[in-house]
């Protein structure tokens, strides 16, 4: 299967601080195929590691571009992309 790539904007009013980074990086994680994220043009990270999505330093409104590849790539970029897009911040 090939891999898959989708660009979004970050959402949450504060960026992909700890609490964010924390649902996004499980989420990766329990996806079980691998997954990357890249801050604009920089090197990507595995995005399972919390502490690699917060060294990225993602910002409200920064785009990040997510790579995966395996079974339901498709799906799970959905899932991480609706993540990364809510204002987990809002009140």
């Amino acid at each position: 299967m090939p891999q898959l790539t989708r660009t979004v904007r970050i959402g949450s009013a504060h960026g992909l601080h700890a609490r964010p980074a924390k649902m996004f990086a499980q989420a990766a994680k329990d996806s079980g195929i691998p997954v990357t994220v890249a801050k604009d043009a920089g090197a990507p990270v595995n995005a399972a590691s919390i502490l690699g999505v917060i060294a990225l330093g993602i910002e409200q409104g920064d785009y990040v571009t997510l790579t995966a590849d395996g079974d339901d790539a498709e799906t799970v970029l959905d899932r991480l992309a609706e993540l990364l897009t809510t204002d987990h911040d809002a009140a």
